[in-house]
């Protein structure tokens, strides 16, 4: 410990009382943020008269799995259809960004900040204008309840962002990298992908990892482009299920928990890339 002040005071290892606080105001905030999630698993496990108890369980003890069970059997068809879409717009917002990120950061096409511009206001279109139209089209074409259909419009949401996000990431590679494997004979097609591609995986996984969760949590066009008769979303699958079941709310959760498990075990696989892709566009070399 030296002395000379309040910064030389605590440089010998010991934690400045300032940080324990800091520290002790985040938990907190952590435990009231996770705290929805943690009841949700909780009431998955109880009986359904057991959410009714005054005071309220707070651990399931001798829980029960039927939740689960049911969760299954009713919604098994739901998570997967939307594990499909989710897949879908995943493949499509990938083989159109990752193209359009790359030439509108390193070819610099004539209107490219025009374009630029033109994403930008496509984000800020409200989601209900862009349901109604798609619906009178998709019902022309022969989309309504149908995983094409789902894909292209969660793609309009999805595609439009990772545009954004891989041209910014994509500015930090060195222009170099591209002008030395032009020398080398290669064409613009060869350097994207055995170049830049690549050394932009971080961003790629990133965008692909928010174009999954867009399509994964959308209620909306989920809800405009279906009619409910089979086919439908996990999303719209819990939403109607609550309206006919308002009494289960066991397996309620349960699904909840179902849905929110592939989301989960992607932001876990992915956090890295995902911190490395959303900070490596930050400053451009």
């Amino acid at each position: 410990m030296t002395a000379g002040g309040p910064r030389g005071r605590w440089s010998g290892g010991a934690v400045p009382p300032g940080s324990r606080w800091r520290t002790v105001v985040a938990v907190v905030i952590l435990a009231v943020l996770l705290f929805p999630l943690y009841w949700m698993v909780n009431a998955s496990l109880l009986p359904g008269e057991a959410l009714l108890r005054r005071p309220p369980v707070w651990f399931p003890a001798g829980g029960t799995t039927q939740g689960y069970a049911d969760a299954v059997r009713t919604q098994g068809p739901h998570l997967l259809t939307s594990l499909v879409v989710a897949l879908g717009v995943v493949a499509v917002t990938l083989a159109v960004a990752a193209p359009a990120g790359y030439a509108l950061a390193l070819l610099r096409p004539r209107g490219g900040t025009a374009l630029v511009l033109v994403l930008l206001l496509v984000q800020m279109v409200p989601g209900i204008v862009m349901a109604n139209a798609l619906y009178g089209v998709f019902n022309q074409v022969g989309l309504v309840d149908s995983h094409l259909g789902l894909i292209l419009a969660d793609s309009t949401l999805a595609v439009p962002f990772a545009v954004l996000l891989l041209r910014t990431f994509m500015l930090s590679v060195p222009r170099e990298l591209a002008e030395a494997a032009r020398v080398d004979g290669a064409g613009h097609w060869r350097t994207f992908v055995s170049v830049v591609l690549p050394v932009s995986r971080n961003g790629v996984v990133t965008a692909g990892l928010f174009a999954f969760l867009f399509a994964w949590a959308d209620f909306l066009f989920a809800v405009t482009l279906t009619t409910g008769r089979e086919f439908q979303p996990v999303t719209v699958g819990i939403y109607r299920f609550i309206g006919n079941q308002t009494t289960d709310w066991n397996g309620v959760l349960a699904t909840a928990v179902l849905a929110s498990v592939p989301a989960a075990i992607l932001l876990v696989l992915a956090q890295r890339h995902v911190a490395a892709g959303i900070t490596g566009g930050a400053v451009k070399q």
